[in-house]
This record gives structure tokens, sequence and C-alpha cells, in this order.
């Protein structure tokens, strides 16, 4: 991404104009001497003079954006689908699809099962039904179920676990492959920088896709993307004030993949699970290092390992947009196997 914010200064250091971050724009500057023979800048009238800077959360969010509609429009793609399933990161992935290319360029399945709350249905209706957007449910259910009987001969004996869970992540994937490829519309990924860390994805299911517009967005910057998005349609007077539902802002994340199931079942509060990851990831700290920030050394050990195992998961993902100081892919390096054990 090419963030735009550029800017000319004069001698002094002082800025004359500066360009707008994420929009395309021409502005002019003209160059004169001075008495002393200095060359002196300054902005042609009716140009943008000094644009204001932005903060974290819209300068990223602006980054989204512009990475989905550049992606999808040089494509050529008619537009973009992707599953809501009522959680967070599908809500605010909707909103950026939304932004990008207007809500009636973007389609939204909702696919549930016999785990699907009916709060995660009611959150994503209401949110498909406020943003405009082609909305639509299909049920999982009898694709499971016939999936199971396929297997069931081979899985005799044998305790139910992740790989049921499994199992509908990529009957999802399959249908919204599908419809990609019905429709010709670019289907968005909308898992999160935290997850493709420690592997708490599921490949040819929920990491199917063409672009993944929050791949390098860790789950707490979701939430602070999230309530900025609600925060700006407060502001325009738009949609209520509310484009992600609060309750998907307010609930325990979950995969609901089985009975009563939550993220923190498999994975530290992502407070913890963020900081550790950051620490790794962005900061090349040590295992000691991090501990000395505070944390138990088990639980940093626990999360540095996942991060290791699952380098495969993340080396077939789709691509999407880079927002921090070091995002997977051309800015990291980590070899898929390895004997090491720390």
């Amino acid at each position: 991404m090419f963030d735009g914010n550029s800017f000319v200064m004069d001698a002094g250091g002082t800025i004359v104009t500066r360009s707008a971050a994420f929009e395309e724009a021409l502005d002019i500057v003209t160059l004169s001497r001075d008495e002393r023979g200095r060359l002196m800048p300054q902005a042609k009238p009716g140009t943008q003079s000094i644009a204001a800077e932005h903060s974290d959360e819209e300068s990223v969010y602006g980054a989204l954006v512009l990475g989905v509609r550049d992606y999808v429009n040089k494509h050529r793609f008619p537009g973009a689908i992707l599953g809501l399933s009522g959680g967070v990161d599908s809500a605010l992935t909707l909103a950026i699809a939304i932004d990008a290319l207007g809500a009636h360029r973007v389609q939204v399945v909702m696919m549930p099962s016999r785990y699907t709350s009916q709060m995660s249905r009611d959150d994503a209706e209401a949110q498909a039904r406020r943003l405009g957007v082609t909305y639509s449910v299909i049920s999982i259910e009898g694709v499971f179920n016939a999936t199971l009987e396929a297997v069931a001969e081979q899985f005799k004996g044998l305790k139910p676990d992740t790989t049921e869970e499994n199992m509908q992540a990529r009957i999802r994937g399959l249908l919204l492959m599908a419809l990609s490829n019905k429709t010709g519309k670019m289907l968005l990924t909308t898992g999160n920088k935290s997850e493709m860390a420690v592997g708490y994805a599921t490949l040819y299911g929920d990491m199917n896709g063409g672009f993944a517009p929050i791949k390098d967005c860790a789950k707490t910057l979701v939430y602070r993307l999230s309530r900025y998005r609600n925060e700006l349609a407060r502001q325009r007077g738009e949609y209520g004030g509310e484009v992600i539902p609060v309750r998907v802002l307010e609930r325990e994340p979950t995969a609901e993949l089985r009975d009563n199931q939550k993220d923190t079942d498999s994975l530290p509060e992502y407070e913890v699970l963020d900081a550790v990851l950051e620490a790794f990831i962005e900061e090349d700290l040590s295992v000691d290092e991090i501990v000395a920030r505070g944390f138990d050394r088990s639980v940093v050990g626990r999360v540095l390992d996942m991060v290791k195992r699952n380098e495969y998961k993340r080396r077939q993902a789709p691509p999407g947009v880079r927002v921090s100081r070091r995002a997977f892919g051309r800015d990291w390096r980590y070899p898929i196997t390895n004997g090491y054990r720390r």
C-alpha cells in the first residue's frame, strides 16, 4: 500500500503542504527564491495545503478500505462476497467492503449449523439489513450430516475432536467458493493476524478466499477498528450510528464449532496473546525478554510454539493489506519445519 500523505517542507523544516492519506490527488507546489537565493516552496492556491494527520485507527482503516477497493477493481471483479458469522471479524470485514465498493457490490452469506447461536443469526442479519447488502442464509447442517455419514465407518470408535470442527469450516469454505465462482465476485477472507499467527484457522475452510483485508490486524486492533467505525457512523449520522452491532463487540469471541465453545478454550486472552505476538513477531524479542515484561513463561512458550508450528498454514493464506511493522509474507522469514525445540 502507498499511504499518500506526501509532503513538502521548507529549509527551516516547516511543512508547507501535505497531501491527504489514501486518496488520489494532484497537489502542486511552486518554488521561488527569496532575497538570499534560497528555494522557497509554496502551495498553489486552490490546492490542498496541509491535510490533517490521522489517528492510528483512522489510518489503518483507510488503508484497509483502499486495499480492498484497489484489489477488487484492478482485477475487475464485479464485487465481493464473504461469510457473515455474527462475530466481530466478519462484521468488520463487511464494513470495510461496503466502504470500499458500495453496498450494491457486496454479498454476504450466513451459514448456520447446529452450534450457531440465535444471537449470531440475529446479529448477522441485523447488520446485513442495516447496511443494505445482499443477504442470504444457507444452512450447512445437511452437508455436515452427509459428510459425517460418509466417514462414519472410518471414524468408528474414535471420539469427536477438531476433525468435526474443521469439517464445518471446510463446508462453509466450499459453499463460499462455489458462490464466488458462479457470481464472479471476489471471496474476502475474514481471519485476523492473531488467528493466523497461532494457526487458529482451517486450511481450505475459513482461510479460503482471494484477499484477506484484516490478515495483518491483531484481534485487539479489530475491536479498536470496529469501535472507530461505529463512532464515525455516529458522527456522520449514518446507519443509525451502528455499523457493527454493539452486542458483537461485547460478546465473548467464539468459533461456534462445538457446544459452548470459546476462543479462550484454546488461546490465552487476546490482550495477552496479542502482546506476546507483537513482542515476538514485530520486535524480535526472545522468550526471556518477553517474560521480563511480566508474562508467564509457560504461556509465552506455548504461544511461540504455536507460531512456529503453523508456518505452513500462513504460506497458503491469501494476500492482504500490510499495516504493521512486520506482516506475514515478505516481511517474515521462518522455516516451515525444523527439528529445533526450545
